[in-house]
């Protein structure tokens, strides 16, 4: 395990509190809670702003396939075709 090191914060009453009544449904501690919540929200934060760098020549061939035509898929056509579950009565 990574060894762990300290974070301090200044939190309203009425923030710890809601977190608090979090905590207690779920069996955690505030301190699991807090952390996992953050980290979750961390990762959305980076994964949104994730930049791929592609060469000029593999971007180009994005492109076209992007403008190319579609082409004829039999399973997306038989998926298609086919009534959903919900609406068999």
């Amino acid at each position: 395990m990574d060894a762990s090191v300290p974070l301090n914060i200044h939190i309203k009453p009425a923030t710890r509190n809601l977190i608090d009544r979090a905590t207690e449904l779920l069996g955690k501690t505030r301190t699991d809670f807090m952390l996992e919540a953050s980290e979750r929200r961390a990762e959305e934060v980076l994964l949104d702003r994730t930049v791929i760098t592609v060469s000029p020549e593999v971007y180009a061939e994005y492109l076209a396939r992007l403008d190319a035509p579609a082409q004829s898929n039999e399973r997306l056509k038989r998926t298609m075709s086919t009534k959903a579950p919900w609406d068999e009565v």
